[in-house]
């Protein structure tokens, strides 16, 4: 008897079907009942009558399932017709199980995928419909920009991906109210030219009458230039607001299109100057944030006040319900203050300037012959009587200076205020020029405050910013862009300093006194230099060169000219420069000091003009240790912090060794431990 592969298990209570036929193979234990022996069968089929016995329904016989013998193989009876699975067949289904769960894995894995699609795109909406909620608040602020709020229609404060798609793409220009306040401006140069045209004419023997007509003929067509080429630059310059970018395009023969991102933008200057403000017109420039370059900031000259206050509160993400929520001025003008406006060094060279500046005004308009008659007249009058010309000379000196320091102040500093908004500081001065700068405070990277001399000796000081991409302004403006402060009383400097810092200044460690042997030495020194070069031009030698009026030598080229205009007084020369060396090394030895509290760097120097810089220190960036070789002699470096703001570096001078590395390891931890190697004690 053959036997089936998969070895089937016999049925029945002696392994046999009841009729003597083989054994039945199915893909599970099947059992059948034999007559007369009350054995109920069960298997993995149901069981049917077949041929008067009972046989399990297998696998192999039901629908779908097609199971196959051997060839050779023995057929079973008719009324037996078993159907096994083999072992190869049940290998390859169990083989395929693995590739079965994995390609439902994968389907699985699919349907997650467009799942997570589906709830980015729900992100994308999401955010769309709060940046079109963002725009309509701005548009609801007042936000009214170009065409449309000279359209009279809606403001609006950007341009949507909708609206750039459009003709003009939201392109806005500059306000036109420009030609008005350019050929004002233009009249500077009208005079300029109407007084060369004079003088020139003069010489040329021209009547009155034609003269008059000349000069206005020039005057009309310098106004008619000026005013065509600020038509030419409003055609040519576009700018717009997108949700993600403020934008310019600009040019007349080249053209430059230049953007910056909006969430760069890290300050906004407002600036009108007195033709400007006549026509109610501002300046708008926003900085990113990096030292002052032509591609760091983007200006629009000009917009009109309303819209120039609209886009700064826009870019700076900021409604006025929000400024009005500000926390209060931090400091406002008192004209009490304007007391310490002479006391600067331009005080008593301002006449000088203010003289210079006039000769070379005339000298321009062809007066020179006057001028040189002029000059030689009043130093004939000084030299001939020094003791009443001299005085009287440096007391108008002195009186110009101290008019137009205080005149300077006025303009620069009139209806100062410095305030807090949310997350910004905003500085607004000028009398005539009107200027408000908005700063971000995640910019500052401390404060510092500037003590010259003079007004230490007043009791006051300025207060300025040390903050990312500030400093002095490019083009034609000279003035400190870092100031936060005019001068004014020294606590309340210290006061606002730590209302803007967040945090007091802490006692100040004082420096070795090696410190101040150095700067003594350095006075003695030069003291002895002095000394020894008024020595030698005042030593009665003969010099070997020939005289340039003889032509007859020896000369005494040096010590005869001191001896004669000078004589004994040269000798206080080394006296004055004795008793400056001693102050000015007592002083900056006394000045030295350092400190670390727990959000700053602290450090304090400087004689003439002292400085006191808090120095965050989450802003540096690295350390500089230098040790000169007296400095190593004496047990002393310098330690100078490296910052992306302000002058670059802060130093810590003449502190020990010591203490200036175990600072700057505290100040920042893990930028400097590598380096160190500590002393066992």
């Amino acid at each position: 008897m053959s036997s089936y592969e998969g070895g089937a298990r016999p049925v029945g209570r002696h392994g046999r079907l009841p009729d003597g036929g083989t054994p039945v193979a199915g893909s599970g234990a099947s059992r059948a009942a034999c007559p007369g022996n009350g054995a109920s069968g069960a298997g993995s089929g149901s069981a049917r009558p077949v041929g008067g016995a009972l046989r399990p329904e297998s696998e192999a016989s039901r629908p779908g399932n097609h199971g196959s013998r051997p060839q050779g193989e023995a057929s079973p009876p008719q009324n037996h017709r078993p159907r096994p699975e083999s072992e190869a067949a049940r290998a390859e289904r169990e083989a395929a199980r693995p590739q079965n769960e994995a390609a439902r894995t994968q389907s699985e894995v699919a349907r997650a995928e467009s799942e997570v699609a589906r709830a980015e795109s729900e992100v994308a909406r999401a955010e769309s419909e709060v940046a079109r909620a963002e725009g309509e608040v701005a548009r609801a602020e007042g936000g009214a920009f170009g065409r449309a709020s000279r359209r009279g229609a809606a403001p609006r404060a950007e341009v949507s991906p909708s609206e750039a798609g459009r003709g003009d793409g939201g392109w806005e220009g500059l306000a036109r109210r420009s030609l008005w306040a350019s050929g004002v401006k233009s009249l500077a140069i009208v005079a300029g030219v109407t007084a060369g045209m004079v003088r020139f004419l003069l010489g040329r023997d021209w009547p009155p009458a034609a003269m008059v007509a000349a000069c206005t003929a020039a005057a009309l067509v310098i106004v008619a230039a000026v005013v065509a080429y600020d038509v030419l630059r409003l055609r040519t310059t576009r700018w717009r607001l997108t949700p993600e970018r403020l934008e310019l395009r600009s040019g007349i023969t080249v053209r430059q299109h230049r953007s910056i991102p909006r969430d760069r933008v890290r300050s906004v200057d407002l600036r009108a100057d007195p033709v400007n403000r006549m026509f109610g017109l501002t300046v708008v420039k926003a900085g990113r944030g990096e030292h002052a370059d032509k591609d760091a900031e983007l200006k629009l000259d000009p917009l009109t006040r309303h819209d120039a206050e609209a886009l700064r509160r826009v870019l700076l993400h900021q409604g006025e319900a929000a400024e009005q929520a500000g926390d209060g001025p931090l400091a406002e003008l008192s004209w009490s203050w304007i007391r310490y406006a002479p006391l600067s060094v331009w005080t008593f060279t301002g006449a000088a300037v203010v003289l210079g500046a006039l000769y070379k005004a005339l000298d321009a308009f062809g007066l020179k012959s006057f001028t040189t008659r002029l000059a030689t007249g009043l130093w004939e009058w000084l030299v001939g009587q020094p003791l009443v010309t001299v005085p009287l000379v440096l007391g108008v000196n002195l009186v110009v200076g101290v008019l137009g320091a205080v005149l300077l102040f006025a303009e620069s500093w009139g209806r100062y205020r410095l305030e807090r908004e949310p997350g910004r500081l905003r500085m607004r001065r000028g009398l005539l020029t009107t200027r408000s700068l908005t700063l971000e405070e995640r910019r500052l990277r401390g404060v510092e405050i500037h003590e010259p001399l003079l007004l230490r000796l007043a009791g006051a000081a300025r207060l300025r910013s040390v903050a990312t991409g500030l400093g002095k302004s490019a083009g034609d403006e000279t003035e400190d862009a870092a100031a936060l402060t005019p001068p004014m009383p020294h606590a309340l400097a210290v006061r606002v300093a730590t209302t803007i810092a967040g945090a007091g200044v802490p006692a100040l460690v004082t420096h070795p006194a090696a410190a101040r042997r150095r700067r003594l030495v350095r006075a003695m020194v030069a003291t002895l230099i002095t000394t020894l070069v008024v020595g030698l031009v005042t030593w009665p030698i003969t010099w070997p060169i020939t005289a340039p009026a003889t032509g007859e030598g020896p000369w005494p080229l040096v010590s005869g000219w001191v001896n004669t205009w000078v004589g004994g007084w040269v000798w206080l020369l080394p006296a004055a420069v004795l008793v400056y060396g001693l102050w000015l090394a007592v002083a900056s030895a006394a000045s030295l000091g350092h400190a670390l509290s727990p959000r700053h760097l602290v450090s304090r120097r400087g004689a003439v003009v002292r400085r006191t810089v808090a120095l965050d220190r989450k802003g540096i960036a690295g350390w500089t240790i230098t040790e000169s070789f007296f400095q190593r002699r004496s047990g002393l470096l310098t330690v100078s912090a490296t910052t992306a703001a302000g002058r670059g570096h802060y130093e810590v001078v003449d502190v020990g060794r010591g203490d200036g590395l175990e600072m700057a390891a505290q100040a920042v931890p893990g930028l400097l431990e590598p380096f160190l190697v500590r002393e066992k004690q």
